[in-house]
């Protein structure tokens, strides 16, 4: 196989090879130009140390992002490299860190380090692809292995479980039966790790081609119970409801296949029923509801988003689009779609859209698709016709009232409110002197 590498990390391996130095590309990027994907990153492993490594690029910019660990990072015109002497670690007592690591001398046994059999080659120019543990036979396989004995690497850093999942899950790959059963029997250690860590492996999980199977992962290795508990009372908990044939786990799965590729959007499919277990009630003919589950579940999603450590922009979002994602109005009711955008903003209209879109896609009841692409155009409409649906896209201001008269305070607000309903329902209305006239006519003051 042609391995297509950039001009400037063949410069880098080059010069320490040039240098008496053994030098290899390594981990994920073999892996990506074995799949025919662009490498996001380039990582090479040489048997340098890092002051070698220093010395023998004096002319670039060199980062020191890790001497402890034997990494720098080489910074050129044309992109960036991270440099790593060759390593052999000691035990990891707290499941995260090793204890020591020393510098080695051969890529095999730093590659006998790694987590998993696809992250583990490497390949220069000289000596091509070296893979002692069968990577590339198991990218061929589909197959997500762990290096030598699974529940050592798992018992090393816990994360790696949640890695397991994420690639397999991202790559449409399977898991190795021993890994997984190793996955199985670690699954409560996943606590010990911190939750930032956790968080990052899931939030890229979820941004992958099917993250409904990176969710079925979770929950067949027991990871979901430590990771995301408050999705399992969703699971077995049927609508009794006749546009839905499915139960509320099930449902959800489907519509986060449904979401774009969108983190916040598929955070909120996740969470956009998962109060109903909260919430639900029948009718006297024993059809179930689910009153309030919108609002019950922006508390656990909040709840939990904070439990994640997310950052505040991401809960707020998330946290508007379940808010609002029972807000389904018809063409015809054009003044409840400018108040719609003008509570959730032009910038997550249709984010909420998207959201509503897939999750009208997986109930009985196609007329609901239909509704949300019409509602979707008058969207479309209203924002390409610059229709006021909010305080400051009135014609007139605060100022221009007090001008007029009226009493600085609370009941300026008052008044611009009530001119906006007005205008909402009759766009025409929208200039400064027929709004300054209805506003003395009424006398708001």
């Amino acid at each position: 196989m042609k391995f297509d590498i950039p001009h400037y990390v063949r410069g880098i391996l080059s010069r320490l090879i040039d240098n008496g130095y053994e030098a290899y590309i390594v981990g994920g990027c073999i892996r990506d130009i074995l799949l025919k994907k662009q490498p996001k990153d380039w990582d090479v492993a040489t048997s340098a140390l890092p002051g070698e490594v220093m010395r023998i690029f004096n002319d670039k910019t060199v980062v020191n992002t890790g001497e402890k660990y034997g990494t720098v990072t080489v910074v050129g015109d044309d992109g960036k490299v991270e440099v790593t002497t060759f390593r052999c670690e000691g035990g990891y007592s707290d499941g995260r860190h090793p204890d020591w690591v020393s510098f080695g001398d051969n890529i095999e046994d730093d590659l006998s380090r790694r987590d998993f059999t696809i992250n583990s080659m490497a390949w220069n120019p000289i000596k091509g692809i070296i893979d002692p543990y069968g990577g590339v036979e198991d990218i061929g396989r589909e197959i997500i292995r762990a290096v030598g004995n699974p529940l050592h690497r798992f018992s090393e850093d816990g994360l790696r479980m949640m890695r397991a999942v994420r690639f397999a899950s991202n790559l449409s790959f399977t898991i190795d039966d021993e890994t997984l059963e190793a996955i199985k029997n670690l699954a409560a250690t996943i606590e010990n790790i911190s939750m930032e860590r956790v968080r990052e492996e899931f939030f890229r999980m979820l941004g992958g081609k099917h993250p409904s199977y990176g969710m079925a992962l979770l929950l067949d290795t027991g990871l979901l119970d430590f990771v995301f508990p408050e999705m399992l009372m969703t699971i077995g908990f049927w609508q009794n409801n006749p546009y839905h044939d499915m139960d509320v786990y099930q449902h959800t799965m489907c519509v986060l296949e449904h979401t774009p590729n969108v983190l916040h959007i598929r955070l909120a499919a996740l969470f956009h029923d998962i109060g109903k277990p909260y919430c639900y009630t029948e009718d006297i003919e024993g059809v179930g509801h689910f009153y309030g589950h919108d609002k019950k579940g922006v508390e656990i999603a909040l709840q939990t988003l904070k439990r994640f450590k997310s950052s505040n922009k991401i809960i707020r979002k998330v946290s508007l689009l379940v808010e609002h994602h029972m807000r389904h109005y018809k063409p015809s009711e054009r003044d409840r779609i400018k108040r719609l955008i003008g509570d959730i903003g032009k910038d997550n209209i249709f984010d909420l859209l998207s959201l509503q879109k897939a999750d009208a896609m997986c109930k009985n009841k196609p007329e609901l698709i239909d509704n949300v692409l019409e509602m979707e155009n008058t969207v479309k409409e209203i924002i390409n016709n610059n229709e006021p649906i909010n305080i400051k896209d009135l014609a007139i201001n605060g100022e221009d009232l007090i001008k007029s008269g009226f009493n600085p305070g609370i009941e300026i607000g008052k008044i611009l409110n009530e001119l906006l309903d007005m205008v909402i329902e009759s766009p025409e209305l929208n200039n400064k002197e027929a709004l300054l006239e209805i506003a003395l006519n009424k006398q708001f003051n």
